[in-house]
């Protein structure tokens, strides 16, 4: 079924993430690639120096031509090429809604198929990135929650969109490149030159796109340990978000661990309709997760936890579910404020979105209490790239159906 919306000529990103019988480097740590390029048949000693040249060029300069990394040895570059690739998500779809938002259906080597979104704004550009293949959960507003998990994402996927999405924005620095010196193993040394590292359009990043990445921990930590590397993609801490729906045991490991800021989907206030709409609270319920809220390493008023809830008409919109929030957040003294989102339709959706008016005085009572609750303007609705709304098949599930698939989840969680 056709998705509406604008479809961006652009297809770029089209060499699989494994090339034949050659490595695809995308997603490994430094030590990882010397530890490749040992396999391959380098000493130790060479193959520290060529990581450390590989990872500049991969992921601070963007390259995936090994011919166009002018610090290496020519002689050497073929011999790269023969062995490894620095590959890119297949883009099937790409499409621009008329608010600006871009959306990317992507493909992995094996034909599995995810979605990124890019959210441009005045004062920043948000990417949200997919973990998995369909998801583990089955939260009832959510799009992606009526799909079965296919696969998780491996950390080159992850970390694959991010490069792909500043290919398309066109944002790597510009130029040659200069500060690791001459090869001494060239002796038709290039001119290293000078690059320009040109103003950002992607300066956030927010782990929300398909997928609960606590149920992926190791490979979304592997790629947004590559993402904060000052000498790879270099993209601050604090510009990270990573959402969850409350997987309470993983919490306290990704603060420590990873570190970068947490937001909760909380949703609701009361254990029966938070079961209702994250089926995970029957697993760890409200008073066990704003516990681990509480206890959120490096969590304070400079660094507050995000709740993230939707806006549905008569279900969690009341004055007294504000009230109730408010007190919730109080109790546990938690630092934190709370995104209200207006719940963005899809195809075979039961819940219908508050009333603007409903969703300002709910917003009102926050306000007033002294917690921040912004009201998110919902963006890219229009070609289905809404907060909700990522879903990489384009079906319409019966009511049974969505009540099958989530059943089955709810069995496999416990």
């Amino acid at each position: 079924m056709q998705i509406p919306g604008h479809i961006d000529p652009v297809t770029t990103g089209t060499v699989p993430l494994r090339g034949g019988n050659r490595i695809d480097l995308v997603g490994l740590s430094r030590d990882a690639i010397g530890g490749v390029l040992v396999e391959a048949g380098l000493d130790a000693k060479a193959a520290k120096l060529r990581a450390k040249q590989i990872w500049h060029w991969m992921y601070h300069r963007g390259v995936t031509d090994f011919e166009a990394m002018t610090d290496i040895a020519k002689a050497m570059r073929p011999w790269l090429t023969d062995r490894f690739i620095i590959g890119r998500p297949t883009v099937r779809e790409a499409q621009v809604s008329s608010d600006g938002t871009r959306k990317w259906l992507l493909a992995a080597a094996d034909g599995q198929e995810y979605e990124m979104v890019f959210i441009p704004d005045a004062d920043r550009g948000t990417l949200c990135v997919s973990s998995q293949v369909g998801c583990t959960l089955n939260c009832r507003f959510c799009h992606t929650g009526t799909m079965r998990l296919v696969r998780n994402l491996g950390a080159g996927e992850i970390v694959g969109q991010v490069m792909l999405a500043r290919d398309e924005l066109g944002e790597w620095p510009k130029g040659t490149m200069a500060g690791f010196g001459p090869d001494p193993e060239d002796d038709d040394e290039e001119d290293g030159g000078h690059y320009t590292a040109d103003g950002r359009i992607l300066t956030n990043i927010v782990m929300m796109g398909m997928g609960e990445p606590l149920y992926n921990f190791d490979e979304v930590k592997g790629a947004l340990k590559i993402v904060m590397d000052g000498d790879g993609l270099a993209l601050s801490r604090r510009r990270i978000t990573l959402s969850t729906s409350g997987v309470v045991p993983m919490m306290a490991r990704a603060g420590e661990e990873i570190g970068v800021n947490l937001a909760v989907s909380l949703h609701a206030v009361s254990k029966e309709i938070r079961d209702e709409i994250v089926p995970l609270n029957r697993k760890y319920g409200i008073d066990e997760l704003l516990k681990a809220c509480a206890d959120y390493p490096g969590a304070g008023n400079s660094r507050r936890i995000t709740f993230e809830y939707v806006m549905l008409k008569d279900k969690n919109d009341s004055d007294d579910d504000a009230r109730e929030l408010v007190r919730l957040i109080r109790e546990y003294g938690l630092h934190a404020k709370v995104n209200l989102i207006p719940f963005n339709p899809w195809p075979g959706a039961i819940y219908e979105c508050s009333s603007p008016e409903r969703v300002k005085a709910f917003s009102n009572l926050i306000f007033k209490a002294g917690i921040s609750a912004p009201i998110r303007t919902p963006r890219g609705r229009d070609i289905m790239a809404a907060c909700g709304q990522l879903k990489s098949a384009a079906t319409k599930p019966t009511r049974a159906e969505l009540d099958r698939i989530a059943e089955e989840k709810q069995a496999a969680l416990g």
